[in-house]
């Protein structure tokens, strides 16, 4: 059973940074496309950024608008298998549920249903 756990949430003032962590169990992160996503109380889940099993990278999602604008640094950590997202500059805006997510075949999207493994989430706040 594929198993991703989240880490690494927390609140902070505007400007401040985190960094999110997302260990996965029973697969190797190298293999495959994992994302990281976000939803704020009543807006759509979007993605923040993504890393596919090539290494490409991909920020933001075009069907929100949202732009990471350079703040946001996602990678993989081979010995940890995991997927980590590292958040400078963080904004009011950026107040969400952070979700891990992982697809076994083909390469990343940005729609959440393309996705059929996900973990719990951590709540990232931050205040003006």
């Amino acid at each position: 059973q594929v198993q991703l756990v989240e880490s690494g949430g927390g609140s902070v003032q505007a400007g401040g940074s985190l960094r999110l962590s997302c260990v996965a169990s029973e697969i190797d992160v190298r293999e495959y496309c994992v994302a990281w996503f976000r939803q704020a109380p009543g807006r759509e889940r979007e993605r923040v950024a993504s890393i596919s099993r090539s290494g490409y990278k991909e920020y933001g999602d075009s069907r929100t608008g949202f732009s990471v604008g350079g703040r946001f640094i996602v990678s993989k950590d081979n010995d940890k298998n995991s997927l980590d997202l590292q958040m400078n500059n963080l904004k009011p805006d950026d107040t969400a549920m952070y979700y891990c997510a992982t697809r076994m075949f083909g390469g990343c999207y940005r729609q959440p249903d393309e996705y059929p493994y996900w973990g719990q989430g951590v709540q990232v706040t931050v205040a003006a």
